[in-house]
């Protein structure tokens, strides 16, 4: 648009003139009588006890006032999000007993009512399968770990491990969406969302929610957007997707031949349009698009900056594994991660597929570990040497575990493991846990947890916490219902805390 042509005049929306209604003095006081008295309640006890505090416009994202409500340990986070459920028990829920039961059938006084998938339901016996490879304790925690996790072995004594994370979903969708967002239907609003809404970001340059998906993995499983979406809270909280190739993020390079001078007044009268219509309609998700629109700007040089590798010494490509130079592989996205929170995104979600092991889970589980081990242990031994575990938050883990039992025929050197929802493993490193500390525990089995459950809402409440957030205080009111990450339930885990 020329600069001298002036912004065109929106006609009023065709409902307001019946807006314009006649009422006689009764009517008007009838109608009105509850909104008035609501006015002097508020005036007495002010208007922000009585209402969840709305979500201001604040173009440089800085967060919610009154945030965090106490104070936090974790500034940043990155959550290594292993789909597939990987299976505890052949990486770190040590249980011997298995090899003493090793072939016979599962005893139903374990198994109790628990419901099965549809793929093992119709087995006619459910034998109980040792683990193919070894374990041993490493650290001055003695933790137990798998032959197939050499490289996090030697970090163990950083890692505060949970052993008995509990879930009610069986399935894949729901138990991936229920992790990611506190509830097992889609709709709601992801963790990264929530951090995003409540907190902002410290850097005005690049989003506070950054999503990578590892490319050349085992596709399982499908992952969806609204995985990592905002629900219904405003749209600049959802996380933006970093992607390999010449474009990190989709959309955002100008045409060829044009110029970042013709961007910029471009936007401005964008700005001045949408403005306009926030003006007229006072839809916040204008506000919304607004934001959006002016980070998307700032991103055509941050992004491109951020993403470029080639300042990184070798010994760090050596650090976190030959593949880190490869852009898109899980360990190149752990490397990328610690870039991005080195200037401050708050929250970095790294999505692996692969874990889905209901048959030939030796050699899977394996190929597996070969690509994320050593780019796991890097990004702790990494963290820790630029001073950021401290305030960073290091979260390891799928949506739930495996069985002890084998889906399908057993064999002397195969076995497939079923979805298992009633205990799984977990780990996280730096700001605010305990490092090099173990809680709960799981029976003999490895089947059901005897001693500190935790479940999902457990877990968001006590990862809020560490942000300085009170997890029952930061709610969204959606079509008449206040929300929060944690429903009605959760509480914090402070025996994780250090």
């Amino acid at each position: 648009m020329c600069k001298h042509h002036k912004l065109p005049k929106f006609p009023h929306h065709p409902d307001m003139h019946s807006l314009e209604l006649k009422m006689d003095r009764r009517h008007f006081l009838t109608k009105t009588a509850m909104g008035m008295g609501s006015l002097a309640l508020g005036s007495l006890f002010g208007a922000e006890n009585l209402l969840a505090q709305p979500r201001r416009f604040d173009p440089g994202n800085g967060g919610l006032p009154g945030l965090p409500h106490h104070a936090a340990k974790a500034k940043r986070i990155i959550y290594l999000f292993q789909s597939g459920g990987p299976s505890q028990l052949d990486l770190y829920d040590y249980k011997p007993k298995l090899a003493d039961m090793h072939g016979e059938d599962l005893p139903p006084s374990v198994r109790g009512e628990q419901r099965l998938t549809g793929m093992s339901a119709n087995q006619a016996i459910f034998p109980v399968t040792q683990s193919a490879f070894s374990f041993q304790q490493y650290g001055k925690c003695r933790a137990w770990v798998s032959e197939l996790m050499p490289h996090t072995a030697q970090v163990v004594d950083e890692l505060c491990f949970i052993k008995s994370m509990v879930t009610e979903q069986i399935n894949h969708d729901p138990a991936i969406t229920f992790m990611q967002s506190g509830h097992q239907l889609a709709g709601r609003p992801s963790i990264g969302a929530w951090l995003s809404y409540g907190l902002g970001s410290e850097n005005k340059n690049l989003p506070a929610f950054v999503v990578m998906v590892s490319k050349n993995a085992v596709l399982d499983q499908p992952l969806y957007a609204r995985l990592w979406g905002n629900g219904f809270l405003p749209s600049q909280h959802q996380g933006v997707q970093f992607r390999s190739g010449k474009d990190p993020v989709l959309y955002l390079s100008n045409p060829e031949n044009y110029e970042g001078k013709d961007r910029r007044e471009m936007m401005d009268h964008l700005k001045a349009l949408n403005e306009v219509q926030q003006d007229l309609y006072g839809d916040p998700e204008i506000a919304a698009r607004i934001a959006q629109y002016e980070m998307a700007f700032r991103m055509q040089t941050s992004v491109p900056e951020i993403s470029d590798l080639s300042d990184e010494p070798d010994h760090i490509f050596e650090l976190y594994g030959e593949e880190s130079r490869d852009p898109g592989t899980y360990a190149a996205n752990c490397l990328m991660a610690r870039r991005l929170i080195e200037k401050d995104v708050k929250f970095v979600q790294l999505y692996h597929q692969g874990w889905d092991q209901h048959g030939n889970l030796p050699g899977s589980i394996r190929n597996q570990c070969q690509k994320t081990d050593q780019a796991t242990a890097a990004l702790i031994k990494d963290l820790k040497q630029r001073g950021l575990l401290e305030d960073t938050l290091v979260v390891w883990g799928g949506e739930f575990g495996r069985t002890v039992y084998s889906q399908g025929t057993l064999t002397k050197d195969n076995y497939g493991r079923d979805h298992h929802p009633r205990c799984f493993t977990m780990w996280m490193a730096g700001a605010g846990v305990k490092p090099g500390f173990s809680y709960g525990e799981t029976d003999e089995l490895g089947y059901n947890v005897v001693k500190d459950p935790v479940h999902i809402h457990d877990f968001h409440a006590t990862l809020m916490h560490l942000f300085g957030v009170d997890h029952e205080q930061l709610i969204f009111k959606h079509q008449g219902r206040r929300y929060r990450l944690t429903d009605v339930h959760g509480h914090v885990v402070r025996e994780l805390l250090a």
